[in-house]
C-alpha cells in the first residue's frame, strides 16, 4: 500500500491524502489553465462592471450634497449605471456558459480516468473490498464529485475573485473608511479553521458510512435466497441497522458543525455592514471623507457580501468534493505489483511447487501442493468443497500469489509476469460471468477486437451457442445486458465460453465453467469444446466426474494437499479417494478392498 493513501477500513479501497488530491487538482488546473483563465477574465470584467453602480450612487450623492446636481449629470450617471448593469449581465452570461462548459469538460475527464483507474485495479483487490465499495464511490462520490466540478469550484473562485475586486474598490474610494470591514475578519477565520479542521474528517466518514450502507443493502439483495435459506435475515437487518445509525451519526456530526459555523459568519457580516456604516458616517460627519464616498464604501460592504457568503456556502461543498475526489482518486494510488516487463516463458509447462496459501493469516487453506502439468495435458483437479481445488485455480491465474512456494510457466513466475503477458498463457473461466450493456458482437470482441465477424461465428459455433444467437431478433447486432434483450444465465456462459475461444489462450483453467448448464448440455458442449482446444492445456476445476473421466490425469485435493494423482483408470483400480468420489457421484457402493 502507498503512503499516498490510508485504508480506511479493512474491507474497503484506500482513501488518497490530501497531499496527493492538492497535486491532482493542481495537475487538472494546468490541463485546462488556458479554458480557466478565459473563464476568470470574463468574471472579472462582470465583476468590476458590477462595482460601478455603487460608485455612480456614491457621485450622485456628493452631487446633490454640494447643491451641483442637474438634469444632465441625472441623465448622464443613471445611463452609466444602466450601460454598466447591462455589461455585467451579458459579461456574466457568457461567463458562466463558458464555466459549465469547462465543468462538464474536466468531470467528463474525471471520469474516464476513475473508470480506467477501476479497470486496472488488481482482481484481489476488488474482492477485497467488495461491491459496495466501488458502487458507492461510482455512485455517490461520481454524483457529489459532479456538483462540486461543475457549480462549486466555478462559484467559489469567482467570488474570491469578486470579494478581491471589490476590496480593491473600497479601498480606491477610502482606505480609512474601509478599515471598519475588517472587524468581523477574526470571527471568519476563526470559525472557518475551527470548521475546517473537524469537517474535513467528518465528510470522510460520511461517505465512509454510505459505502458500508451500500455495500450491506447490495449484499442483501444478491443474497437473498441464501440469507432466507440459513435463517440470518435478523443478521442482516441488525448490520443493515448498524450500518444506517452510522450514517446517521455522521450525517448529524456534519450538520451540527454547519448549524454553528453558518450563522457565525452570517453574524460577522451583519456585524462588517454596521461597523462600516458607523464608522463611515462619523467620518463623513467630521468632513474626513465625503458623503458619497461613505456611501460608496457602505455599499460595497454590502456588495462584498454575497461573494464572501458564497465563498463560506460552497466551502462546505467543496468540503464534499474534496471528500469524494480522495476517494475516486484513491483507486489510482492502488498500483499492481506487478512489473511491466518480463522475459517470455521458455516452454508453457504448468508447475506449482511446494505451494502455501492462506486467505487468513495462519490458516493454510493449500498446504505443500507441488503439481506439474504438461503442455497439451488435460488434467482434472477434483475432490470435496473446501478442498482448495478453486484456489489452485486463482493461484495458476495469478490473481493470488502462494504464501510461500512457487508457481510458474515454465521458468517464470506467474506472479512477476505482466497481467496482459499472462493471460496469452493462463486464462482463467468459472461459473461467474457478465454480460455487458452492448451487442452480442460487442460482448465476444471484448476478448479481441479485430476478430472478424467469421472467427466470431467460429467461437460460438464452438460452445454450442450460434444456433440460438441467429435466432436473437437482430442476430449478433441484438443488444444485451441490463437495458438489451435478456438472455438466460446458461446462455451467458456459454458466451464468456466463446470469448474464451476468441482470446485463444495456451492453458486454460475451467473453475466450474459449465455449472449453469443442465448435465446433457454441459457433457456436449465440453466434448464441442475439446475439439476446440485440441493442443492446448487446459486444467478443469469440476464436480462432475464425467470431466475426470475424459482427462488424461486427475488431480485430487484433500484438504488443501494432492492425495491422489494419476490417470482415471489408475485412480479407481487404487481404490482410493478419487474411487469413492467416483462411485457417490455414480451412486455406487464403494468396492471393498
Amino acid at each position: 500500500m502507498s503512503d499516498q493513501a490510508t485504508r480506511p477500513r479493512l474491507n474497503q479501497l484506500p482513501t488518497a491524502n490530501s497531499k496527493v488530491v492538492m497535486a491532482y487538482a493542481r495537475v487538472l488546473m494546468r490541463q485546462h489553465r488556458r479554458a480557466l483563465a478565459g473563464m476568470l477574465s470574463l468574471y472579472a470584467f462582470a465583476a468590476v462592471m458590477a462595482l460601478i453602480p455603487a460608485w455612480v450612487i456614491g457621485e450622485i450623492t456628493d452631487f446633490a450634497s454640494d447643491h451641483q446636481l442637474s438634469t444632465h449629470k441625472i441623465s448622464l450617471y443613471v445611463g452609466i449605471l444602466v450601460a454598466a448593469s447591462l455589461a455585467s449581465a451579458v459579461l456574466t452570461y457568457f461567463a458562466r456558459r463558458r464555466s459549465y462548459v469547462l465543468g462538464e469538460i474536466v468531470f467528463a475527464q474525471l471520469r474516464e480516468e476513475f473508470l480506467q483507474s477501476v479497470l486496472a485495479l488488481p482482481l484481489v483487490e476488488v474482492e477485497r473490498a467488495g461491491t459496495g465499495d466501488l458502487l458507492s464511490r461510482t455512485t455517490n462520490d461520481m454524483e457529489a464529485l459532479s456538483r462540486t466540478v461543475r457549480f462549486a469550484v466555478p462559484e467559489w473562485l469567482v467570488a474570491i475573485l469578486q470579494a478581491i475586486l471589490t476590496l480593491g474598490a473600497m479601498l480606491l474610494v477610502s482606505p480609512v473608511a474601509s478599515v471598519a470591514s475588517l472587524v468581523s475578519l477574526p470571527v471568519l477565520f476563526f470559525s472557518t479553521r475551527y470548521y475546517l479542521r473537524y469537517a474535513t474528517p467528518g465528510y470522510r466518514r460520511e461517505r465512509i458510512s454510505y459505502a458500508s450502507m451500500s455495500g450491506s443493502v447490495a449484499e442483501t439483495a444478491d443474497g437473498a435466497r441464501t440469507i432466507d435459506a440459513h435463517r440470518l435475515g435478523l443478521r442482516q437487518a441488525r448490520r443493515i441497522e448498524d450500518n444506517v445509525r452510522e450514517s446517521f451519526y455522521s450525517e448529524m456530526y456534519t450538520l451540527l458543525l454547519r448549524m454553528v459555523w453558518f450563522p457565525t459568519v452570517e453574524g460577522a457580516f451583519a456585524v462588517a455592514v454596521a461597523a462600516t456604516l458607523a464608522w463611515s458616517g462619523w467620518l463623513a460627519i467630521h468632513n474626513v471623507i465625503t458623503i458619497g464616498a461613505a456611501t460608496t464604501v457602505t455599499l460595497y460592504v454590502v456588495q462584498i457580501n454575497d461573494p464572501l457568503d458564497r465563498i463560506v456556502s460552497w466551502l462546505d461543498e467543496l468540503q464534499i468534493g474534496q471528500t469524494s475526489l480522495a476517494r475516486l482518486v484513491g483507486v489510482s494510488v492502488v498500483t499492481d505489483d506487478r512489473p511491466k516487463t518480463a522475459p517470455e516463458p521458455s516452454d508453457e509447462t504448468i508447475i506449482l511447487e511446494d505451494v502455501h496459501y492462506a486467505y487468513r493469516e495462519g490458516h493454510d487453506v493449500l498446504k505443500g501442493v507441488t503439481l506439474t502439468v504438461r503442455p497439451g495435458e488435460r488434467l482434472a483437479i477434483v475432490g470435496p468443497s473446501g478442498a482448495g481445488k478453486s484456489t489452485i485455480g486463482r493461484l495458476l491465474a495469478g490473481i493470488d500469489a502462494p504464501r510461500t512456494g512457487s508457481v510458474r510457466v515454465g521458468d517464470v513466475e506467474i506472479s512477476q509476469m505482466p497481467l496482459a503477458s499472462l493471460r496469452s498463457h493462463v486464462s482463467l473461466v468459472t461459473q461467474e460471468h457478465h454480460i455487458f450493456i452492448g451487442t452480442v458482437h460487442d460482448n465476444l470482441a471484448l476478448a479481441r477486437p479485430d476478430a472478424s465477424v467469421e472467427q466470431i461465428e467460429h467461437a460460438l459455433r464452438s460452445v454450442d451457442a450460434l444456433e440460438w444467437v441467429e435466432h436473437l431478433p437482430e442476430g449478433l447486432q441484438t443488444e444485451l445486458g441490463t437495458t438489451g434483450y435478456p438472455i438466460t444465465p446458461a446462455q451467458a456462459q456459454q458466451l464468456a465460453l466463446a470469448r474464451l475461444v476468441l482470446s485463444d489462450p495456451h492453458t486454460l483453467v475451467l473453475d466450474e465453467a459449465t455449472a449453469l448448464l443442465d448435465p446433457r448440455a454441459a457433457r456436449h458442449l465440453e466434448r464441442s469444446l475439446s475439439a476446440v482446444l485440441e493442443g492446448r492445456t487446459v486444467i478443469a476445476i469440476a464436480h462432475r466426474l464425467h470431466t475426470a473421466h475424459d482427462a488424461d490425469r486427475v488431480c485430487v485435493v484433500i484438504d488443501g494437499v494432492v492425495a491422489e494423482l494419476g490417470t482415471h483408470d489408475e485412480l479407481v483400480a487404487l481404490d482410493g479417494e478419487y474411487a469413492a468420489l467416483w462411485s457417490s457421484w455414480r451412486n455406487e457402493k464403494p468396492t471393498a478392498s
